[in-house]
C-alpha cells in the first residue's frame, strides 16, 4: 500500500511519515513529532528539531525518494510501521559522495503516541546493507 497526501487516511503516525516521505516535506514533522521528540536510532538525535534537519539532508540526497507503507499496526499507545524505501543517491549523505545508485531500504518503526504526536521511536533497518548499495559493496556481494 502506497500512502501519500493524495491517499492520506486519517490516523495513525505511519501514515504521517509516509506522507512527509512522499512529500518530500521535513516541515510536516510539525504534524505529528513531539517538540522533545525520544528517538531511539544512533543517526538522528532527539527532539523534532533534529528530525527535520535529518530529513531535509536526506530529500538533498535522495530526492526522488518513494516509501511504501507496507503494514501498519495499532495497539493502545503504540503504532507500527513496515516501509519499502526506493531512491537514487544523488546528493552527499553522511560523508558519503553520491554515486548514481539506487538504493532500496526496508524499516519497521515503532512509535509511541500521546495525544496524537509521536513522543518516542524504535526502528529496525539493515543499515549495513543500505549503506552498502550506497558504496557500492553491495554489488560485490
Amino acid at each position: 500500500m502506497t500512502t501519500s497526501s493524495t491517499q492520506r487516511r486519517p490516523g495513525t503516525v505511519a501514515h504521517a511519515f509516509a506522507d512527509l516521505m512522499n512529500d518530500h516535506d521535513p516541515d510536516a514533522v510539525d504534524g505529528f513529532i513531539a517538540a522533545d521528540y525520544i528517538n531511539h536510532n544512533p543517526f538522528v538525535e532527539d527532539g523534532r528539531e533534529a528530525n527535520r534537519v535529518f530529513w531535509t539532508q536526506w530529500f538533498a540526497a535522495f530526492p526522488d525518494t518513494e516509501v511504501s507503507l507496507d503494514d501498519v499496526l495499532v495497539d493502545r499507545d503504540r503504532v507500527a510501521g513496515r516501509f519499502t524505501y526506493r531512491a537514487t543517491f544523488q546528493g552527499p549523505f553522511m560523508g558519503l559522495p553520491p554515486t548514481g545508485r539506487a538504493v532500496v531500504m526496508h524499516s519497521i518503526d515503532i512509535w509511541r503516541v500521546v495525544d496524537g504526536m509521536a513522543v518516542e521511536h524504535w526502528d529496525q533497518l539493515d543499515g549495513q546493507a543500505f549503506f552498502a548499495q550506497l558504496t557500492g559493496d553491495a554489488d560485490n556481494r
